[in-house]
C-alpha cells in the first residue's frame, strides 16, 4: 500500500472549502434561526413544491430519516405543511407556509451574501472551471463507491 501526504490528497480540500463554506453559512443563517441544512430544505422546497421527503432528502445529500428530523422541526415551527399526495396516500407533499416563505426570503438574502462574496473571488471562466471541476470530482466518486455489504 502506497501512503500520500496529507497534501496531496484532494478529499482534505474538498473538506476544508466545504466546512468553511458551512461555517459561513452558519454564522450569516443564525439571526434567522436556521441551520444550514435547514435552509437547504426550505430552499429546495421553494424550487419544488410540494416534493416528497425522500426526493428533498436526496436534493440535499442527508439520510431519509435527517430529512424527516429537518421536516418535523420546520414543521413544528409551523414553516412548511405536509399534505397526503392526491394520489398516493402514503405520500406527503410539503410545502412552504406563508411564515416559511417570508422567512425563507430573509434567510436567502443572509445566504447569497455568502454565495456572492465566494463567487466575486473568481473570474467567470473560474467559476465555471470550479463548478466543472466539482462535478467531476462528484461524478468519480459515485462511481468508485463501493456497494453496500449485504443485510444478513
Amino acid at each position: 500500500m502506497t501512503s500520500m501526504h496529507s497534501s496531496e490528497r484532494l478529499g482534505s480540500y474538498i473538506k476544508r472549502a466545504e466546512q468553511a463554506l458551512n461555517s459561513a453559512k452558519s454564522a450569516a443563517l443564525k439571526s434567522a434561526g436556521l441551520t444550514v441544512p435547514q435552509y437547504g430544505a426550505l430552499l429546495f422546497l421553494t424550487e419544488n413544491p410540494g416534493i416528497n421527503a425522500a426526493a428533498l432528502a436526496r436534493l440535499c445529500g442527508v439520510t431519509p430519516p435527517t430529512m424527516n428530523t429537518i421536516l418535523t422541526n420546520l414543521q413544528d415551527r409551523g414553516l412548511i405543511e405536509r399534505t397526503p399526495h392526491a394520489w398516493h396516500k402514503n405520500v406527503l407533499e410539503t410545502r412552504l407556509t406563508e411564515p416559511g416563505e417570508a422567512l425563507m426570503r430573509a434567510a436567502d438574502a443572509h445566504a447569497v451574501r455568502v454565495e456572492r462574496a465566494l463567487a466575486a473571488e473568481f473570474t467567470d471562466a473560474e467559476r465555471d472551471a470550479v463548478r466543472g471541476l466539482l462535478t467531476r470530482c462528484a461524478d468519480l466518486l459515485d462511481s468508485v463507491r463501493p456497494e453496500p455489504a449485504p443485510k444478513k
